[in-house]
């Protein structure tokens, strides 16, 4: 252990890894204003967060496992010394924070209009339906909630194995990493980096179904996508660490890329068509969803999401301006924290 805490003092890793941090905090800012100023999350998809935030929670726990002995010196020397041996246990919980945090602001933000079934009865004659609201919650928020407090329980067990296997580990005689100890930081690395594989193959479909930008925030990912390969750098230039560490950076910021592109392209069309991120009309003060030449099915549950409109993109009476998202509300401000809870 002697031999890491005394370790010379490397100027171009301290830096980078200084650069990161507030790097962090800068590209996640615009998501996070972003959902509290439309005050609708709308557009993000659950399996997205699901996978997002128990993979960076698996990154985490692994760069913690791996960096343990480091961790361990901050005993041994200055507050100063301590922050520049642990800079990439610093990074990594960091990026879990403000991941879950996005996940946090989703649950109270969820639009609470799409929370509960809506079922339109016919009329007699040539009367319009009458739109009546129920008490059956949707699928895409009970899928919502069940991600949540599945991100939760992932998150405590894999802490505790973690610190259980941490404050009871026997160094070998050489000081070498307990095999179970190393067998459980591959695990939780290995799984990081397939889990944020197929992270974004969700958002890329949902974005993508959607032909609209919605709540994602263009900024953000334009500051991650190259800063995913400049982090992999800086992990993988920490002591003791090694390629489970910062793969799953890397597998992130190309995913990311591509989700940044499908974004810019509907950016691009929204633009040419006049219609905001949720495709409503620029020039329109209506918050009515331009609905008139789709079908929309509304009350069945299993079948499509609450709030979504369908598309067929091979239909060419389809209108290219009806919105696919429901125009954010504002009533998500007076959301009560902890009311997603419950079911």
């Amino acid at each position: 252990m002697s031999d890491i805490c005394h370790l010379d003092s490397d100027w171009f890793v301290n830096a980078l890894a200084t650069f990161l941090i507030i790097a962090l905090v800068l590209s996640y800012a615009p998501q996070h204003v972003r959902i509290i100023q439309m005050g609708s999350s709308e557009g993000f998809s659950p399996w997205f967060l699901l996978l997002g935030s128990t993979s960076s929670t698996a990154g985490m726990l692994n760069m913690i496992t791996l960096s343990w002995p480091t961790i361990q010196c901050c005993s041994d020397v200055s507050v100063g010394r301590c922050l520049e041996l642990t800079a990439g246990v610093i990074q990594v919980t960091l990026q879990w924070f403000l991941f879950v945090a996005i996940l946090v602001l989703y649950m109270i933000y969820y639009p609470a209009r799409l929370k509960y079934v809506d079922i339109d009865i016919p009329a007699h004659g040539t009367l319009p339906p009458q739109h009546v609201k129920t008490k059956l919650l949707s699928d895409d928020w009970r899928l919502s909630v069940n991600v949540s407090w599945a991100v939760a329980i992932h998150l405590v067990v894999n802490a505790f194995i973690t610190f259980f296997l941490l404050f009871t580990r026997i160094p070998g005689p050489g000081g070498e990493v307990p095999p179970q100890i190393s067998m459980w930081a591959t695990v939780l690395g290995v799984s990081s980096a397939l889990l944020a594989g197929i992270q974004y193959a969700p958002q890329l479909s949902r974005t993508y179904r959607t032909k609209l930008v919605g709540a994602l925030s263009i900024p953000m990912m334009i500051i991650q996508s190259p800063g995913a390969a400049i982090m992999s750098i800086s992990i993988a230039l920490r002591p003791g660490i090694n390629w489970t560490s910062w793969a799953m950076y890397a597998v992130s910021g190309i995913m990311q890329a591509a989700l940044l592109a499908m974004c810019i392209a509907w950016k691009l069309r929204q633009r040419r068509l006049k219609i905001d991120d949720f495709g409503y009309p620029l020039d329109s003060s209506s918050s009515t969803p331009l609905t008139d030449d789709v079908d929309t099915v509304v009350g069945e549950v299993s079948d499509i999401q609450v709030g979504d409109v369908p598309y067929d993109s091979e239909a060419e009476d389809v209108r290219e301006d009806v919105p696919l998202l429901p125009k954010p509300g504002r009533s998500g401000r007076n959301s009560r924290f902890f009311g997603w809870l419950r079911l």
